[in-house]
C-alpha cells in the first residue's frame, strides 16, 4: 500500500495517544479522516476542530464502506461491532504500528523503546532537535508542554523521532537509524507470558536498527549490539553518565560526561533524578544527530516536560499537586522517590488507579511495596481498558497487603467527598487508565477550598 495514494482513512480507537497523532497527520496531508472512539476527550475534540468526523456509539453501519484504509489498535476488542461489518465490505486494514512504520521508513527514525521513560525521552529529544539547527518530525507518546501536541511535523527535515511501543509488538514495525531502549521491566506478560520473551523482543527490536545507524541502551540491559553506546545516571563504567550533580530552587545542574569529553553545567528545570537519567539519553542521541553544546545547554534547560508525566497542577507554598501517568511499580517507586527527594518534610497522598487486571494480579507485590511509599493511600477501582474482570482480583486485594499506612477505596464520583475528610500538603494522582478525566474537578475544588 502506497501512502500518497490514501484519500480517506477511518480510525478505529481514534482518541487513544498514538491513533490521534496518526490521525492529525493524515490530516495534515489532506487525507479525509474519520473514525469511532469510546468517548469525547480533549484529543478527539482537536481533531473534530481540524476537519475529522468522529462518532461515539459502538453501531456496525456508522463504518464507512468507501474508505481507502481503516486503522485499528489492539485495544479495541475483538468484539466491537465494526469488525464484521469491516469484513464484509473487504476494507482494507492495517494496525497502527504497521503504518506508523510505513511512515518510519521514508525518514531517518530515531525510535525511544523501553517499559518506562520512552514518552519522556521522545519529548525531549524532539524538544532539543526542533529548536536546534537540525529541527525534525515526531509522533508522541504524550503531550509536549513546550508544543501542546504528539505530533511535530517539520517538512525540511529527515530526521523523526518516534516512541516504540513494546505492547503487542508494535515496536518491530520500526527500522530505527538510532534505537533508544530505557528499561526492560517485566510488563504486558498478557502478551508475551514472561520477561524473557519481552526481553528477545526488545533484542529483535535493536537487531533492526539501520547498519548506519547506532543503539543507546541503558547500561546493564542485557542487549548485545555491534555499534551500542550505553548510559546511566552514575558512573559504572557507561559510555555516557552525569557528575555533580546539584539541585537549588527545585532545578537540577550536572555534568554530562561523553565518551569525547565534558559539558559542564547542563541546567533542567524539569524535576526527578530519573529525568536527568533521560536527559543523558535524550543528550547523547542530540549530539550525535549533529547538536552543538551550546544548543543543547538551551534546549535541555527550556524544556517544559509532558502532560502526565510529573505534571504539577498546584505548585504553592501550602500545597503541591503532581499529575503522573505512572502505572507500574517501578514507575510508581521513582515518582514516589522524586517527590521525596524534592519536599522531604512534607505529607504525600497519592490516588492511584490500577491499570489492568491482568497487571495488578501479576506484581501485586511490588504494588504493595510501591505504593506502601507515601503517607496515605487512596485506591480507585482498576480501570479495565481492554480486559474483562479477573476473579479474586481488585483494589481491594492491594488495599489487604497494606497495613503500615492509611489506605481508603472509594469510586470516582466519591472522591472528592473523601478528599474533603483528608488534610493535604502533598497530593499525586496516578494511573494510565481514566484518572486523568479527575484532574481538572479536583484542582477546581482544591483552588476554591
Amino acid at each position: 500500500m502506497e501512502l500518497n495514494k490514501i484519500h480517506s482513512v477511518y480510525f478505529l480507537g481514534i482518541g487513544g495517544i498514538g491513533m490521534s497523532a496518526l490521525a492529525l497527520y493524515f490530516i495534515q496531508k489532506g487525507v479525509r479522516v474519520s473514525g469511532y472512539d469510546r468517548v469525547e476527550t480533549t484529543l478527539t475534540r482537536n481533531l473534530v476542530s481540524k476537519g475529522a468526523h468522529i462518532v461515539y456509539e459502538e453501531e456496525a453501519n456508522l463504518c464507512p464502506y468507501n474508505v481507502d484504509l481503516l486503522v485499528y489498535t489492539p485495544a479495541v476488542p475483538a468484539t466491537h461491532l465494526s469488525w464484521q461489518y469491516i469484513q464484509e465490505h473487504a476494507i482494507p486494514v492495517k494496525k497502527r504500528a504497521e503504518v506508523l512504520g510505513m511512515i518510519a521508513d521514508h525518514y531517518k527514525t530515531i525510535g525511544v523503546a523501553g517499559t518506562h521513560g520512552k514518552t519522556t525521552i521522545s519529548t525531549m529529544i524532539t524538544h532539543i532537535l526542533s529548536n536546534a539547527s537540525i529541527q525534525c518530525n515526531a509522533f508522541l507518546g504524550g503531550l509536549s508542554k513546550n508544543f501542546d501536541s504528539n505530533l511535530l511535523i517539520a517538512p525540511q527535515s529527515d530526521w523523526m523521532v518516534v516512541e516504540a511501543d513494546e505492547f503487542d509488538r508494535s515496536f518491530l514495525q520500526l527500522h530505527p537509524w538510532f534505537s533508544v531502549v530505557s528499561a526492560m521491566d517485566a510488563d504486558h506478560l498478557d502478551i508475551y507470558g514472561d520477561k524473557q520473551n519481552l526481553c528477545k523482543a526488545f533484542a529483535e527490536y535493536v537487531s533492526q536498527t539501520n547498519s548506519h545507524g547506532l543503539s543507546f541502551l541503558k547500561y546493564g540491559l542485557p542487549i548485545q549490539g555491534s555499534c551500542t553506546l550505553t548510559y546511566h545516571l552514575q558512573d559504572v563504567n557507561a559510555d555516557y553518565y552525569a557528575e555533580n550533580i546539584t539541585i537549588a530552587n527545585e532545578e537540577y545542574s550536572f555534568d554530562l560526561i561523553t565518551p569525547s569529553g565534558k559539558i559542564k553545567a547542563l541546567r533542567m528545570s524539569y524535576p526527578g533524578l530519573h529525568n536527568i537519567e533521560n536527559a543523558i539519553v535524550a543528550s547523547a542521541v542530540a549530539l550525535h544527530c549533529g547538536v552543538s553544546e551550546a544548543e543543547l545547554k538551551q534546549t535541555l534547560y527550556s524544556f517544559k516536560g509532558v502532560k502526565r508525566r510529573f505534571d504539577y497542577q498546584i505548585k504553592t507554598p501550602n500545597l503541591i499537586y503532581i499529575d503522573d501517568y505512572a502505572h507500574h511499580p517501578n514507575e510508581i517507586q521513582a515518582c514516589i522517590e522524586s517527590v521525596r527527594e524534592l519536599y522531604p518534610k512534607r505529607k504525600i497522598t497519592l490516588i492511584f488507579q490500577p491499570h489492568l487486571y491482568s497487571r495488578t494480579r501479576d506484581f501485586a507485590a511490588d504494588f504493595v511495596k510501591s505504593l506502601g511509599l507515601v503517607d496515605t493511600l487512596i485506591l480507585l477501582d482498576i480501570y479495565p481498558a481492554r480486559e474483562l474482570p479477573i476473579e479474586g482480583v481488585s483494589s481491594e486485594m492491594l488495599k489487604d497487603k497494606i497495613k503500615h499506612i492509611p489506605v481508603y477505596l472509594t469510586h470516582k464520583k466519591e472522591l472528592l467527598s473523601l478528599l474533603q475528610t483528608l488534610s493535604l500538603d502533598c497530593l499525586i494522582t496516578m494511573g494510565a487508565g481514566d484518572i486523568d478525566t479527575l484532574v481538572l474537578p479536583i484542582k477546581k475544588y482544591l483552588q476554591n477550598k
